[in-house]
């Protein structure tokens, strides 16, 4: 029991340094605006409503969160603080609400996905998730670097690279064999025989991997001296890139079956390598019960599995 009565005392203390909604609203749109006049106009208010709502948060706070001078209102260098901490929490609360009215009877998943990997092999698997779960809502998000899920609002992330991400928990899912693609005419120009050949071919680089042509030649065993070619920031265009005939790019075999099985690309000799990274998924120690992402890193397992790489 004591520990209920130390939870609701702490409740009653939140509450009293809890301003009403229609405080912060009218806090957050004067603190856009940084006037008065255009709060009101926004908020179907008059001015002097929304002054007088101003001046009560200030006493509240015990503080002033603007300065008046004549007909003009700015914020308080405590003001801007306090502004963009409101603006986030009321942006969490209608996100929240957002989700709750798209899908009432279930859960919702915000998944931060890695662009190529979320549209060639994600993707075409989420319906298999949806129809397991029809009562989860699944919303993507493009990212390409960890983040801080503290401040970014979603549930879990797919990541690439070493099993580190400070405050989040990772599940393995797959590791990655790269290879170096090209289209067919490069290869006919070139006739690539052995891996020391490409060193004079034009390479294509992943800014996200600028070492990456290093560890494959180390791996065969050339010594890679002044590997040089065009940056390119994505996987997907870096095989758009390579289809195009402007260069050699080490691509995940896994993410370009199809081209290679249309021939728009092909292995410019035979050099897989496995990536030092691996994909996981990544979310927030706070949201380990959270049942979407519980569902999620179930299915998500059983796909990366289907794949036939067993975690080591």
């Amino acid at each position: 029991m004591t520990d209920w009565n130390e939870f609701w005392c702490d409740v009653a203390i939140v509450r009293r340094f809890l301003p009403s909604m229609s405080l912060l609203s009218a806090f957050e749109a004067a603190a856009r605006h940084q006037s008065f006049t255009a709060a009101a106009a926004e908020l179907n208010l008059t001015q002097s409503a929304v002054s007088r709502q101003i001046r009560a948060l200030e006493d509240m706070l015990g503080s002033e969160l603007f300065v008046r001078e004549r007909q003009t209102v700015r914020l308080t260098l405590a003001g801007e603080t306090y502004a963009q901490q409101v603006r986030e929490a009321l942006q969490h609360i209608s996100t929240a609400t957002l989700n709750f009215r798209a899908n009432p009877r279930g859960g919702t998943l915000n998944l931060a996905i890695l662009p190529t990997f979320g549209t060639r092999w994600l993707a075409p698997r989420l319906p298999g998730f949806v129809a397991e779960h029809p009562g989860i809502t699944v919303n993507l998000t493009t990212r390409l670097a960890p983040f801080d899920f503290q401040v970014d609002q979603v549930d879990a992330a797919i990541h690439f690279g070493a099993p580190e991400w400070p405050g989040a928990e990772l599940d393995l899912l797959m590791r990655e064999t790269v290879v170096p693609a090209c289209s067919p005419d490069l290869l006919a120009r070139h006739r690539f025989a052995k891996p020391k050949d490409l060193l004079n071919a034009p390479l294509l680089h992943l800014v996200s991997r600028p070492d990456a042509w290093e560890r494959w030649f180390e791996a065969m065993d050339v010594r890679p001296d002044g590997v040089r070619g065009m940056l390119i920031d994505q996987f997907a265009t870096a095989a758009q890139a390579a289809t195009a005939g402007m260069g050699v790019a080490l691509l995940p075999k896994f993410l370009i079956e199809s081209e290679l099985a249309r021939g728009d690309l092909v292995e410019a000799l035979h050099g897989p390598v496995e990536s030092a990274g691996r994909y996981y998924l990544a979310w927030p120690t706070k949201r380990e019960s959270y049942p979407p992402l519980q569902a999620f890193r179930g299915w998500i397992r059983k796909q990366a599995a289907g794949m036939g790489q067993p975690p080591r």
